[in-house]
């Protein structure tokens, strides 16, 4: 669980994960060569995917809204509605046609001047306008990260919005992220495994993410919406059924949507436009799931409740919940007490401070053996190294902007160059393994 304790006036948490170009370690006056500088600080960027769609990965974001639900955090709100952005490999990500742009002189009162730019399917940003501005309110304190210095709204992805996806059918997998972290935190590892040839659906649990930017407005929000979390969930029982059951509802909704997409139906609630072979690339006889922290106890719940996933892992996430009661031992999960009959992958870290509590949901699920279960840890790692802040923060300690300490609790000591490509090589050699995508030809 992400252990959080935001001011009521905050309004969100967000991730902009970020490694120096080529991934290696940041340090000193190499990190200052490395990166590049707005007006507003530092531009951070995200380790680059490795994969053979490297230079070929669409990014589509959907809105959907499920009626059947109320949202379970706001009374205000009468439906239950999700973000999520689509990664895929692309047919292509070309330059395209020429296309006129207003531009504002730089001096004089705004003038519109046509100047022609040769771009179809620009690269999309990390967050959002908002999320960012909302990121810069709350995550900085919350994670200790530098209150000046860092443009946080400037970091580029190496997906291309709306790119027209390859016509052939592709394992599906569901990212789902940490407490009171938004799904943008999960981009490096999404982009890697985009490039690999899987579709990867990142998923945003509104009022549990810490802020998610919608396209249209509704009764009861704004179009930036912050978290509900005031400090740790977990230490909170109610407030903690009530986020893994929501993102347990979460998932299985948009399993749903994304079938209604493999159909040919549009399901963006909005009716925005979809990349051209979208629906087409979905294979849904083929789904995975993985999710770090609250993500991860959701994760293995929702693949032991839904028979349409296949595999899963589980990031270093609870495998129980909270009692009610004071003094009383948490409950295992149905997963937990009965063993996964799926593969199931649980990944930690060294350095996690409630390793112990951990240790003891986990041992409940592996002493059922069967189902593939098997554990792995990441040494000389913190419990963030598995979001994008794993290359986010050493890149802010090695430009100067962040004591050794607090990126050590965030992320560990650990060396990006070592960690990054260790967490995608476990999460992507899992599922190659469990879900592997078509050959050439297929």
């Amino acid at each position: 669980m992400a252990r959080r304790t935001l001011v009521a006036s905050a309004t969100a948490a967000l991730g902009a994960g970020l490694v120096s170009a080529g991934c290696g370690a940041v340090q000193g006056t190499r990190a200052r060569r490395g990166t590049d500088r707005t007006r507003a600080g530092l531009v951070l960027r995200l380790p680059p995917p490795t994969g053979p769609y490297r230079d070929r990965i669409g990014v589509a974001a959907l809105y959907l809204v499920d009626r059947s639900r109320r949202d379970p955090w706001e009374a205000g709100i009468a439906v239950r509605e999700v973000m999520v952005s689509v990664f895929y490999p692309a047919r292509d990500v070309g330059a395209g046609h020429p296309v006129t742009h207003p531009v504002t002189h730089p001096v004089t009162h705004p003038v519109a001047h046509p100047v022609a730019h040769p771009v179809a399917h620009p690269v999309a940003p990390q967050m959002s306008g908002g999320a960012a501005e909302v990121f810069r309110a709350v995550d900085v304190a919350v994670h200790r990260l530098p209150k000046k210095g860092v443009d946080w709204g400037a970091t580029r992805t190496h997906a291309h919005t709306g790119a027209p996806a390859e016509p052939v059918r592709r394992p599906v997998l569901l990212y789902t992220p940490g407490g009171g972290d938004a799904r943008t935190l999960g981009t490096g590892t999404a982009e890697e495994l985009a490039s690999h040839g899987y579709v990867v659906v990142t998923v945003d649990h509104p009022g549990d993410a810490g802020e998610v930017e919608f396209p249209v407005a509704r009764a009861g929000r704004g179009l930036v919406r912050p978290t509900v979390f005031r400090g740790d969930p977990r230490a909170r029982p109610r407030q903690f059924r009530t986020m893994i059951d929501a993102r347990i509802a979460d998932l299985r909704f948009v399993l749903d949507q994304l079938a209604a997409l493999a159909a040919g139906r549009n399901p963006d609630a909005a009716g925005r436009a979809l990349p051209a072979g979208l629906g087409r690339a979905l294979d849904l006889r083929r789904v995975g799931v993985y999710g770090h922290s609250a993500g991860g106890t959701a994760a293995a719940q929702v693949m032991d409740e839904d028979r349409r996933i296949r595999a899963a892992v589980n990031l270093e996430g609870f495998l129980d919940r909270p009692s009610d009661t004071p003094g009383r031992e948490p409950e295992p999960y149905p997963v937990a007490r009965q063993g996964a009959d799926r593969p199931l992958l649980l990944l930690g870290s060294e350095h996690f401070p409630a390793r112990r509590e951990l240790e003891r949901s986990w041992s409940a699920l592996l002493a059922h053996g069967g189902g593939g279960t098997r554990r792995d840890r990441i040494d000389g790692a913190a419990h963030w190294v598995f979001s994008d802040y794993g290359a986010l923060a050493p890149q802010l300690q090695g430009a100067g902007l962040m004591p050794a300490e607090d990126r050590n609790a965030l992320v560990g000591a650990i060396d990006p160059a070592v960690s990054v490509p260790r967490v995608r090589h476990l999460v992507h050699g899992f599922f190659a393994r469990h879900l592997p995508v078509p050959g050439p030809g297929r």
